[in-house]
């Protein structure tokens, strides 16, 4: 099975500690790198992972608060200075490529590589990237500001060939592709050998949704449902429920609802809030609710 995987830079929410940092994840699709927001530290944190700056092309922003996206401009002068020359797309509202425009002219002169910003609206669900990999759709959010989260959704990898049946049939090599893609084969005299016997299914594609900065949103459940892993904020436990809706917001056992309705296989919950030394009371609570939920931390590597 092809690599999918999810690796936290940093869970903490906007108030720094020496716990946790600004929030930030990079999502591995089959060695392709994809950033999901880029909060102070991000860097040191790429860094620290081993993945390579290199590889990173695509970055997704989720909205514009500073947690979620004041570690850009660091990484961009980095990327400069690394003498990067591919170029490096970042999707995100509209208003960050303004906000962005004059620190780029001041601080990013001469870069041997573009920036290519690639706007959109967070309130509305579109496909925002597609490869032949996989493709990334906003999942809107509801917070203080135009918010969204993103769903990861990988391609189906044609069907496994039977080694031992083509050796069988004597297939040559210019039928292979056209096999693993479907096809029956016609043997010289006729015969027509049914692609079931020639190949074995490959796995079920798999997803991941990432969903912080949000009140209690039950409205996502269709868009999310059944995926492999979900990242969901839990900012708050239960006992803060009127903070949590105040500052728009969830809590942990919310969290976990979401995840139990949408019959997502795991949940991963983050974006802690600053006033918790441990967030057990947090994991405990949202266990409770649905029980296959593990607690976000920095350098966590997550397979699906």
């Amino acid at each position: 099975m092809e690599k999918f995987d999810v690796h936290i830079l940093g869970c903490g929410s906007a108030l720094p500690t020496m716990r946790h940092l600004a929030t930030s994840q990079v999502v591995n699709v089959r060695e392709k790198l994809f950033m999901v927001d880029c909060g102070e530290g991000t860097q040191v944190q790429l860094r620290r992972s081993r993945l390579g700056f290199g590889r990173l092309n695509h970055i997704f922003i989720s909205h514009l608060h500073g947690d979620h996206c004041f570690g850009l401009i660091g990484l961009i002068s980095t990327f400069g200075m690394l003498e990067r020359t591919a170029d490096l797309h970042i999707y995100s509202h509209p208003d960050l490529q303004h906000l962005l425009a004059p620190q780029l002219d001041f601080f990013c002169k001469g870069m041997p590589y573009k920036v290519v910003f690639h706007p959109f609206n967070p309130c509305e669900r579109t496909v925002i990237y597609d490869d032949r990999s996989v493709s990334v759709e906003t999942i809107p959010l509801c917070h203080r500001i135009p918010t969204c989260g993103f769903l990861f959704r990988e391609k189906p990898t044609p069907n496994h060939i039977r080694r031992d049946m083509i050796d069988f049939y004597q297939i040559p090599t210019y039928m292979r592709n056209r096999i693993k893609n479907g096809e029956d084969y016609v043997t010289e005299d006729g015969t027509v050998v049914p692609n079931s016997r020639l190949t074995v299914p490959s796995a079920p594609p798999r997803a991941y949704a990432y969903c912080s900065d949000t009140l209690y949103q039950p409205k996502m459940v269709g868009q999310i449902e059944g995926v492999d892993l979900l990242f969901h904020e839990a900012t708050f436990a239960s006992s803060e429920l009127a903070r949590a809706r105040k500052t728009f917001h969830s809590t942990a056992s919310q969290a976990a609802q979401i995840a139990r309705d949408a019959k997502v296989k795991r949940l991963v919950i983050g974006h802690f809030s600053a006033r918790y030394d441990d967030e057990r009371a947090l994991l405990e609570e949202a266990a409770a609710v649905f029980p296959e939920t593990i607690l976000a931390s920095e350098n966590l590597t997550l397979s699906l």
